[in-house]
């Protein structure tokens, strides 16, 4: 996916947790194979094209489309699965594999304690590293590199999800769908905190997309989801219930 991805395991039988870990490297390389939009044999691409029914593809496109057209719906257009009238379910895809990934081990009956996938910076956390102390991710400041802008605790909670969407790592590629063109708003980054990463990562974009205060707007009025958003003026503005969640 163009990116890096790290998995970490506490507890559990170190035998059956590495097998576990093995399939859920060879399932997100199989997410690769079968999403890529920048490799022509991929499903997505083939599907985009014409070549292939959906009815023809594997399971998880269906599956993953489904969930994107309840993105476009909750967002009201915000997150879109296409580009510019072709298919393009990018966005949603990333945030969903390490979901997926992480439930995988967790699942599994390998008896660990807690699970942490990262993929590209966005984190699914289940279950809790130890008793010492909870699940903690960094939030990186766009503008200040090697800077961070919080750090998100899961304490508390038994799944919990961080996603960021931004210009800082890859330019301008968060897409306005209503003019099919880069997005134009006075935002820099939006991270989201959650229970699933698959959400969190769409809510992150739409977000972005829609600019900081109907963004904000937005992200209040989804129920479990909290976000901070930082502007181009080094601005910060957080939902009501972030500063639960900061530690």
């Amino acid at each position: 996916m163009g990116t890096v991805f790290s998995l970490d395991v506490r507890g559990g039988d170190p035998s059956v947790v590495e097998t576990l870990l093995d399939e859920a490297v060879a399932g997100l390389r199989r997410v690769d194979e079968v999403f890529s939009t920048y490799r022509e044999d991929s499903q997505v691409s083939r599907l985009a094209r014409g070549e292939l029914s959906l009815a023809r593809c594997a399971p998880e496109v269906a599956r993953v489309l489904e969930l994107a057209a309840e993105a476009e719906r909750v967002s009201d257009g915000w997150f879109s699965p296409s580009y510019r009238g072709r298919l393009d379910p990018t966005g949603i895809v990333k945030g969903w594999a390490v979901e997926r990934a992480a439930r995988l081990v967790a699942d599994a009956g390998a008896g660990a304690s807690g699970v942490s996938v990262n993929g590209g910076g966005d984190v699914q956390m289940l279950g809790t590293p130890g008793a010492a102390r909870p699940w903690r991710v960094g939030v990186a400041d766009p503008l200040r590199p090697g800077g961070l802008a919080a750090v998100v605790s899961a304490a508390g909670a038994r799944e919990l999800a961080v996603a960021t969407s931004g210009t800082a790592e890859r330019g301008a590629h968060i897409v306005d769908p209503r003019t099919g063109r880069p997005a134009v708003t006075d935002l820099v980054a939006v991270t989201v905190v959650g229970p699933r990463l698959t959400w969190a990562d769409c809510w992150a974009t739409a977000a972005f997309a829609m600019g900081s205060r109907e963004g904000l707007r937005w992200l209040e009025s989804l129920e479990g989801v909290e976000g901070l958003l930082m502007t181009a003026e080094g601005e910060v503005r957080c939902t009501g219930g972030l500063a639960g969640w900061l530690g």
